[in-house]
């Protein structure tokens, strides 16, 4: 059985985008660009470290806009360079009724997420990350996450999309680690205690 990984940038008060899908909190043009290398090499990592990753529409769209050419342009950094590989290599399933064709070592679903997520988790393989606020709140609610993973940033910015979705029953964790990046921001993993 697959291990269902949700983790993501998020602000000190809950939201992985703030008002109008702005992520500018948590990267170069944002409050402090200087947490970011080792930072991006743990997130390259991740992906490396990846069996599957499930997206949603919206964070699809960002990432393939960027990720599948990011080696060839002009200044490229070797971290930069790495994870583009790391990206495109990684198995991918996106899940969405409006989009009809996904590159890059993807596959699209355009059927019940939730029973396609509880069928991949049932197969053998590496970790599966689940990323973007709709999908891993369907996740969420069905009790299908074993791992929550925050990066925290010390910005607050008032509204946006929440990181956890409205649930009918407590989910209890344990803490599995934290760590501290440069700038203060934050890592902490939780794991669903079942």
């Amino acid at each position: 059985m697959r291990k269902l990984i949700f983790g993501m940038n998020v602000t000190l008060d809950g939201y992985i985008a703030a008002p109008g899908d702005d992520l500018g909190w948590s990267g170069g043009e944002g409050p402090d660009s200087s947490s970011s290398d080792e930072l991006f090499q743990w997130w390259s990592d991740r992906v490396g470290a990846t069996g599957l990753a499930l997206y949603g529409r919206k964070l699809w769209e960002a990432m393939s806009s960027q990720w599948p050419t990011a080696d060839q342009q002009p200044g490229a950094t070797p971290a930069e360079i790495e994870f583009a590989r790391r990206w495109r290599d990684m198995p991918k399933v996106v899940f969405s009724s409006t989009i009809d064709k996904v590159d890059w070592n993807t596959r699209l679903v355009t059927g019940d997420a939730v029973a396609e997520i509880t069928r991949l988790k049932a197969e053998d393989g590496g970790p599966m990350d689940i990323v973007g606020a709709t999908l891993a709140a369907a996740a969420m609610r069905a009790g299908l996450i074993d791992e929550y993973v925050l990066v925290t940033y010390p910005v607050l910015v008032g509204g946006g999309t929440p990181f956890f979705t409205a649930l009918d029953s407590w989910v209890n964790l344990n803490l599995v680690e934290t760590r501290t990046f440069p700038g203060g921001v934050l890592l902490t993993r939780y794991e669903t205690r079942r």
